[in-house]
């Protein structure tokens, strides 16, 4: 009888661990094939431009940017569109999406409070363009252990 009692245990646990990686998973879908092609454009024209661009917190310039002054400066300089200026309120503007689109931001969190949050803006294939404080504008992966652990939210603020 103990033997049934651990092989039901045993199930249970599996079926557990499981369940709670598929729920991770889910978090962040592409649906690439639904990207506009001007979208992707512009992000590509966009990385022409900002490559390689050193991170500077507070910056707004080619001699350095942070991660939202990037995001908004690609959405003036792409859309001539106003969009706020700090991480936290970006993150309260657009709908809400499960499924990544090209321009599409995406928002981590990556250290405590408002200052440890960061945002990129969904390219295609899981890479996303940001101004990362290590390397500058660059392309990364959602996928990487880094990002996909610190993975928050996705929105869309251009239809």
């Amino acid at each position: 009888m103990n033997w049934i009692r651990i092989f039901k245990l045993v199930n249970v646990l599996i079926a557990l661990v499981m369940l709670s990686a598929c729920s991770s998973e889910a978090s962040l879908k592409y649906a690439d094939k639904k990207s506009d092609f001007v979208m992707l454009k512009k992000i590509e024209q966009q990385y022409q431009v900002w490559n390689k661009t050193p991170y500077r917190y507070g910056g707004n310039t080619l001699n350095g940017v942070d991660c939202s002054a990037f995001v908004k400066r690609f959405y003036s300089d792409k859309f001539n569109m106003w969009i706020p200026r700090v991480t936290t309120d970006q993150a309260k503007i657009g709908v809400s999406v499960s499924q990544l689109q090209a321009g599409d931001l995406i928002f981590f969190k990556t250290g405590r409070g408002s200052a440890g949050l960061h945002v990129g803006i969904y390219y295609k294939n899981g890479q996303f363009l940001h101004a990362s404080t290590s390397d500058g504008v660059r392309f990364s992966n959602v996928n990487d252990s880094y990002w996909k652990k610190h993975y928050w939210i996705a929105k869309r603020v251009v239809s």
